[in-house]
């Protein structure tokens, strides 16, 4: 889809879950306990994903209204494999529906000026840009590369993209591709669904803007005055696989929940009042529930941004978008996200199952839903080769498959198996699960072995029948 309603697709369900959470909205939000100590990080696997350790260094200035944003980028990375590196790959996602673009309207993000390696022509719709090391990168070794960055926002109405007043820049800054065991990670940008992979880094990023500009950002950000009429924003960001950002003359508001956790919220003037209300609640109450099922948000502070035209919507660590309605919005499993692969990370284009069906698990979990009943009715295969562990390769030539299997099989898939395990095994295994896979990368693989080693029963045949291959 064009626009991110594959995020949370507004199927019969999700419409009842979005005005249950309307109607829950009276009450008060949950009182949760968020205060468990933080949970350790993940031991490496025997097939390290490199380059890791990454730590991004970012300044960037805007233009008038946020729809051009030019500086310099630094990164430094690591090379924890046993081979050398003689390369890396820069993923330049904000250019996947635009490709390179045209001599009259060129690529939405520009890099030149590259010093630490040579670059080579960008491939893959301009979305992947090598460079080559001046020499090979040993195991344990570090270098950086710095380079000139040009990002221009695009005219549609996207996670890149714009609203009115209002920029949403997701996905826009150039990250590290991932090699592992597979190779390098390459794969083709796709409008529904995610092509993203990355490890957790560190990223500073400054962004000089105009003082009108409200920029909620991933991470904790701090202002200061700047130039005359201009504001700087800092933010601060360890351990996250994405950096996002938006601008505009947003309204705001700040609360902190039971649990200790920061949100702040950021509408358009025109989103609707009970959409907005909603969803701040909702967001507010979520972070503190999913931090007592799957372990303590880790990033003190989450954005929640909002407008009236914003397709389903977008997470990013630390900051979500959301489209509001009279009815509310995704705040819920956008949330989730915050967990599931925002810190137990998955190849999003190999296996989009691990992060959307956990996700919507842990939103239909939130609102209390009966899912015996809709999942025993709405749970069907609608092709032979329709499995749920299908990669996105699949999904972008079967778009119409990917909600009901994804969001709607892979709930239920997951609804199903703590009716197998047991309840208390199931939140057992999930919060163990986030702990053992803490800023790290899972696999079906690893969730399988996981599930079985949960209980006595053998799960084969459970797998076969909902198609986790």
């Amino acid at each position: 889809m064009t626009r991110i309603m594959a995020r949370w697709s507004p199927t019969s369900l999700h419409r009842a879950a979005v005005g249950l959470a309307a109607g829950l909205l009276g009450a008060s939000a949950p009182r949760v306990d968020a205060t468990a100590a933080p949970v350790p990080e993940a031991r490496p696997g025997p097939a390290a994903a490199t380059p890791d350790g990454a730590r991004y260094d970012v300044r960037l200035t805007a233009d008038a209204d946020g729809s051009h944003w030019t500086g310099r980028q630094r990164v430094s990375l690591r090379n924890s494999a046993a081979r050398p590196l003689r390369e890396v790959y820069l993923r330049l996602w904000g250019n996947g529906q635009d490709g390179c673009g045209t001599p009259s309207a060129p690529a939405p993000v520009q890099v030149t000026a590259v010093h630490g390696g040579t670059a080579q022509q960008p491939t893959v719709g301009c979305t992947a840009l090598a460079i080559t090391l001046p020499k090979p990168l040993a195991h344990g070794e570090r270098t950086a590369l710095s380079f000139d960055v040009s990002i221009a926002v695009p005219e549609r109405n996207d996670r890149f993209g714009r609203e009115g007043t209002f920029r949403f820049l997701g996905n826009a800054l150039p990250v590290l591709a991932v090699h592992d065991a597979k190779g390098w990670h390459l794969d083709p940008y796709v409008r529904t669904g995610e092509s993203f992979y990355a490890l957790t880094s560190d990223y500073r990023v400054r962004l000089d803007h105009p003082s009108g500009l409200k920029v909620p950002a991933t991470g904790r950000t701090q202002t200061r005055p700047g130039a005359a009429g201009r504001t700087v924003t800092t933010s601060l960001a360890p351990r996250v696989r994405e950096f996002a950002w938006a601008a505009g003359p947003f309204e705001t508001a700040t609360e902190v929940t039971p649990g200790g956790v920061r949100v702040r919220s950021y509408w358009t003037p025109d989103a609707h009042p009970d959409g907005v209300r909603y969803a701040r609640r909702d967001g507010a109450a979520a972070v503190d529930r999913f931090s007592k099922e799957f372990g303590r948000y880790p990033y003190g502070e989450i954005d929640l941004v909002m407008a009236r035209q914003f397709g389903g919507g977008m997470e990013y660590p630390g900051l979500v978008l959301l489209g509001v309605d009279a009815e509310g919005s995704a705040a819920i499993h956008e949330v989730a996200h915050q967990w599931w692969y925002g810190i137990v990370g998955n190849d999003q284009y190999a296996a989009p199952w691990l992060d959307e069906s956990f996700a919507q698990y842990a939103n239909f979990r939130f609102l209390n839903l009966d899912m015996a009943t809709y999942c025993e009715e709405e749970v069907y295969w609608p092709s032979e080769e329709a499995a749920l562990t299908n990669s996105m390769a699949y999904w972008s030539a079967h778009t119409n498959q990917y909600t009901s299997v994804i969001y709607t099989n892979g709930s239920c898939a997951l609804f199903r198996l703590a009716d197998v395990i047991g309840q208390d095994a199931m939140a057992r295994l999930l919060k163990e699960y986030v702990r053992d896979h803490w800023h790290g990368v899972s696999t079906t693989a690893d969730f399988k072995r996981a599930a079985q080693a949960a209980t006595d029963q053998d799960l084969t045949a459970f797998w076969k029948e909902y198609r986790v291959r």
